[in-house]
């Protein structure tokens, strides 16, 4: 299964039979994928399920459709197991940046966290999640985000990178991370919950 946001409305596309949301059931092989966009765009729908019966061959049909960008973040845990949130144009976020060209998807998870929040003694503990959500900018992006779980113990003095919008770095507890949630991306809150799952 592939969830991809747009906002906060999914598309959904699966395998599986079982109904597990209120959301409209197409098949793939027979919708449009622009039209989808264009509806969920103009709040016709507010969230879809993609049947296939080849998840492989329609994810990469799917995927074609757009120019993919590939992104890399971090969730860091600090030694109080509170967790590393950014203020970007005010809502609150994780981490995470472009691929540079040659960059491994672990050294640029680690290079934007630095950057993003000037955190030091970065250490990476294992991967979370890869989350998928599309914008338009000229054109339809797809945006492909694969998050590393992190930790650090070196955490005073952070430095938000105003360069890029974010206005705030700062570790949350669980009431501030619930609190945090109520004003983030659906992508975010699936990399919490994975998280909290593991």
């Amino acid at each position: 299964m592939y969830k991809v946001f747009i906002n906060d409305s999914p598309i959904i596309i699966t395998s599986s039979t079982k109904k597990v949301n209120n959301f409209p059931n197409y098949l793939f092989k027979e919708i449009d994928i622009d039209d989808i966009v264009a509806k969920i765009y103009a709040k016709k729908l507010v969230g879809v399920n993609l049947y296939t019966t080849n998840l492989k061959t329609d994810w990469k049909s799917f995927t074609n459709t757009f120019k993919l960008i590939k992104a890399a973040g971090g969730l860091v845990l600090n030694p109080k197991k509170e967790i590393l949130f950014i203020l970007r144009n005010n809502t609150w976020d994780l981490p995470k940046g472009w691929i540079e060209i040659g960059e491994t998807l672990e050294i640029a998870a680690l290079r934007e966290v630095k950057e993003e929040c000037g955190i030091t003694n970065l250490q990476l503990i294992k991967p979370l999640t890869t989350t998928y959500h599309i914008y338009h900018q000229k054109t339809l992006i797809l945006k492909e985000t694969h998050w590393f779980l992190m930790s650090s113990d070196n955490t005073n003095n952070l430095k938000p990178q105003l360069e890029e919008g974010i206005t705030k770095a700062v570790f949350k507890d669980t009431k501030a991370i619930n609190n945090a949630l109520k004003n983030t991306y659906a992508n975010i809150k699936l990399v919490y919950d994975t998280y909290k799952e593991t």
